[in-house]
């Protein structure tokens, strides 16, 4: 089974980039080379040194040792719509080669890579080209990150059968807490625990630094 990790999440802006800083530093914690890497990015900003998306920053400066931005982040692109749209627009294709590379190129000098996806599960990147597919090409173990919020339920139960039904294993997921006030939190959280079919790799809650959340997470059933 490998080491590295895919980060998905049941939706966008539900906190994979969060969650996927949190188990960067907790596998740290337990004395790991770790990077995180977001393959494909859209909504980027230009600056001096080329296209740099947020996420993918944060995933660099939690990574120990820092890896190259390239390494991170192999396609970056500027719009904040859906990459496929956003490669369209920039008039840039993206291939596997390219982020082949750079996954492969951290897998050889890290312990562990926590990859993280974009968006939801099934986001198109490029023709017969999908972000499904990432962890079925690199063989990697998936864990859901599910924003705790009205409706999370039928989300996480879709996308985790979802997962299943392209041939990935889901070794674990994490609840994140992205409405603190949401009626009957608690109930919510354990009807994700009854339901899904993988363990809770821990309750991250709302505003808590990725480091400090770290100490949360159950690392035992990532091996």
């Amino acid at each position: 089974m490998s080491r590295h990790l895919f980060v998905a999440g049941t939706d966008t802006g539900i906190g994979k980039t969060h969650a996927a800083q949190a188990l960067v530093h907790a596998f740290r914690r337990a004395g790991e080379r770790v990077a995180g890497m977001k393959p494909v990015a859209s909504g980027s900003a230009r600056g001096p040194e080329g296209m740099r998306n947020q996420d993918a920053l944060d995933l660099q400066a939690a990574s120990a040792p820092h890896p190259a931005y390239e390494r991170v982040n192999p396609v970056a692109l500027e719009e904040a719509v859906a990459p496929h749209l956003a490669a369209l627009r920039a008039g840039r294709a993206i291939d596997w080669p390219t982020i082949d590379d750079a996954f492969q190129s951290l897998a050889r000098d890290y312990d562990r890579v926590v990859v993280e996806g974009v968006g939801g599960w099934m986001v198109p990147l490029a023709t017969g080209m999908s972000t499904e597919d990432m962890p079925s090409r690199w063989d990697l173990p998936v864990v859901l990150v599910v924003g705790v919020r009205l409706g999370c339920i039928s989300h996480a139960r879709l996308t985790a059968r979802a997962i299943q039904a392209d041939g990935c294993r889901l070794a674990g997921w994490i609840a994140n807490v992205i409405e603190p006030t949401m009626p009957l939190l608690e109930e919510n959280i354990q009807t994700l625990r009854d339901y899904l079919p993988a363990p809770c790799l821990g309750v991250l809650p709302y505003r808590v630094a990725p480091a400090d959340a770290a100490v949360l997470l159950d690392l035992g059933p990532l091996g």
